[in-house]
C-alpha cells in the first residue's frame, strides 16, 4: 500500500499553524473530517487520537510523529500529514521536538493494514533527506510529489 495513495491534497497542511502537540493533532483530525464529511464524529475522532497517545507518544524520534487510532466509525484507512514550520514538544522517543507529522485513522482491521502503513512511512523516513525535504516542501502539492517519488524509488 502506497502512503501517497493514502493521502490527498485536502488531507495535507503546508504549514500547520498550530504550535502545540493537542492543537497539531486537532488539526490533522480537522482535515480527515472535513474531507470525509465526518463532522458528527470530530469529537469521537479526536478523543480516539488522544487516548492513542496518552498510551504512549507517537513521536517516533527525527522530528517526526506518526499518530494514529482505531475508530469504529472509520470503514476504510484514511491519512491526514502536516509540516509545523517551528517544532513541537510532542514526548517523542528522542526527546526532540517533531515537525513533521502523518496522522492514520483506521477500522478495526484483524489484517493489519494500520500497522504495515505505519511501517512503511517508518521505512521511508529512514532514507535522512526525505524527512528535510518534506519539511520544507512549500504546499501540499509538493509534499505529496515528493512522497510519492520517494515511494517510487523503493
Amino acid at each position: 500500500m502506497q502512503v501517497s495513495g493514502l493521502l490527498a491534497p485536502e488531507r495535507v497542511r503546508v504549514p500547520l499553524a498550530s504550535d502545540d502537540k493537542d492543537g497539531v493533532l486537532g488539526e490533522l483530525v480537522d482535515l480527515v473530517v472535513r474531507s470525509r464529511r465526518l463532522h458528527d464524529l470530530r469529537v469521537d475522532i479526536r478523543r480516539a487520537v488522544l487516548e492513542r497517545e496518552r498510551v504512549l507518544s507517537t513521536g517516533i524520534g527525527g522530528g517526526i510523529a506518526l499518530p494514529h487510532a482505531k475508530y469504529r466509525g472509520m470503514d476504510q484507512l484514511v491519512m491526514a500529514a502536516g509540516v509545523c514550520p517551528t517544532p513541537v514538544e510532542y514526548g517523542a522517543l528522542d526527546g526532540e521536538p517533531a515537525r513533521l507529522f502523518f496522522l492514520m485513522l483506521g477500522p478495526y482491521d484483524p489484517d493489519g493494514e494500520q500497522v504495515r502503513v505505519l511501517s512503511r512511512i517508518s521505512r521511508l523516513m529512514r532514507e535522512g533527506s526525505l524527512s528535510e525535504r518534506l519539511i520544507a516542501a512549500a504546499d501540499a502539492g509538493q509534499f505529496l510529489s515528493l512522497l510519492w517519488d520517494a515511494e517510487s524509488a523503493l
